[in-house]
């Protein structure tokens, strides 16, 4: 991915390049690096994100756009972004981290955007981001369905469990595996009562652990 085809991507060309290198620069490669940026753009993200669900969905309550807004700036949507921006391929990373596969990194990719955002942020003022922002979510906001489906997979596991006096599930990591950048979890998650066992596999464990999670609800609801 070239600077030309991310400003693009973007819809923003920075005035100030000096921005731009800073916030795709980790700061395993050297000072100035993008912490500072990311600071910024997890601000300015989450005040545009509030914004856009305000507008979008006049009728739901502070609770459910909290829950919108929480699924919509976390690491697994910044992430996505960063993949579709390719920005993978233009982080400024120390040799320890390019060699540990840094660049496919989700924590990196997703601290890498909110850099971003707060670069264009001092470059062009709010506006400007704000505008860049709903762009890059278009795809998220229009997939979203408010509602129960909002909160996670555990989430509505444990109140599925709880509404009918059951006790609580339990997570076990049974793998890992793969190299750094590139690790599958495979997590299991158990229920007493009724007796469920289901299996969960991710990037993360976390993310496995949430696949097994929806795994048992479809058993039970079924």
């Amino acid at each position: 991915m070239s600077r030309a085809a991310l400003a693009v991507k973007l819809g923003h060309e920075f005035a100030d390049q000096s921005l731009f290198r800073t916030a795709l620069t980790h700061r395993s490669f050297g000072s100035p690096h993008n912490e500072r940026l990311e600071f910024l753009g997890d601000s300015v993200l989450n005040c545009a994100v509030a914004t856009l669900l305000f507008k979008r969905f006049g009728d739901l309550p502070e609770g459910d756009l909290s829950r919108l807004r929480a699924n919509l700036v976390r690491q697994d949507a910044l992430h996505q972004l960063a993949v579709g921006l390719q920005l993978g391929t233009m982080l400024r990373l120390g040799e320890g981290e390019l060699k540990s596969g840094g660049s496919q990194r989700p924590s990196i990719l997703a601290d890498a955007v909110e850099a971003l955002i707060g670069a264009i942020y001092l470059d062009a003022g709010f506006e400007v981001a704000h505008r860049v922002i709903e762009v890059l979510y278009a795809p998220l906001l229009d997939d979203l369905k408010p509602g129960q489906a909002q909160k996670d997979a555990k989430t509505r596991l444990q109140e599925w469990l709880q509404g009918r006096k059951k006790p609580l599930p339990r997570y076990q990591l049974l793998a890992a595996s793969g190299a750094a950048h590139q690790q599958r979890f495979e997590v299991s998650c158990e229920i007493e009562n009724p007796p469920l066992r289901t299996i969960g596999q991710g990037a993360s464990r976390r993310i496995a652990e949430q696949v097994a999670a929806e795994n048992a609800l479809k058993v039970l609801k079924a």
